[in-house]
């Protein structure tokens, strides 16, 4: 194992913010690999939040962002909630508000989460699951397993949280959340959000 010296702890600690004991912990898990030290550094402290997500912390500051297309076509709403005044004025956590919206302009989902979704909604797409598997010659029992599957993609399409980041299409709207909760050091709650745009929902037919 690598030696773990005083110069190693105090560049980590530089690096990431962490404490002097976390540091070293990490220098001698990763046998003084900094690049390694990092990552797990990083992953604790995002498992350390997902701790925190839903634990009954009351989620009343945060802010209201509100983006505009360049071309004023399209427009979103976002709430993103947290539990401090302090974290809502940092730059991390006003980047992330902004990054939201600009990720709802992108990929227009539907609800929040899956949660959100309302139970008519799921009933109707997992029948014109089935019906799709039906048709492709499938029998009802294996037809109706495949309709499940297929519905996880659909939440994936319609649902905020389960969406990949249009920026990273690996890292979900989730995963983003957690890191930003790690990296800010509370809970963070993306509440509600509207998108618009032009002629949405119109008629533009002739009578």
């Amino acid at each position: 194992m690598a030696e773990i010296n005083a110069q190693m702890v105090k560049e980590l600690r530089e690096a990431t913010g962490a404490g002097p004991l976390d540091c070293k912990k990490a220098l001698q898990e990763t046998n003084g690999d900094m690049q390694k030290a990092v990552d797990y550094l990083r992953e604790k402290g995002i498992a350390k939040a997902a701790k925190k997500l839903g634990a009954g912390r009351t989620m009343n500051e945060g802010v209201i962002e509100v983006y505009q297309h360049f071309n004023k076509r399209m427009g979103v709403i976002v709430e993103v909630n947290c539990e401090t005044d302090f974290v809502a004025n940092t730059d991390a956590f006003r980047t992330f508000a902004r990054e939201i919206a600009l990720h709802i302009i992108s990929n227009n989902p539907q609800y929040v989460r899956r949660e959100d979704v309302p139970q008519s909604v799921i009933d109707h797409e997992r029948a014109v699951q089935t019906a799709r598997a039906i048709e492709e010659g499938k029998p009802a029992d294996k037809a109706a397993m495949i309709a499940e599957g297929r519905m996880n993609k659909f939440f994936e399409e319609i649902c905020l949280m389960e969406q990949g980041f249009y920026k990273d299409e690996k890292k979900t709207i989730e995963q983003l959340l957690k890191e930003t909760v790690a990296e800010v050091g509370e809970s963070i709650e993306i509440r509600r959000f509207a998108r618009y745009q032009l002629g949405e929902g119109t008629d533009s037919s002739e009578d």
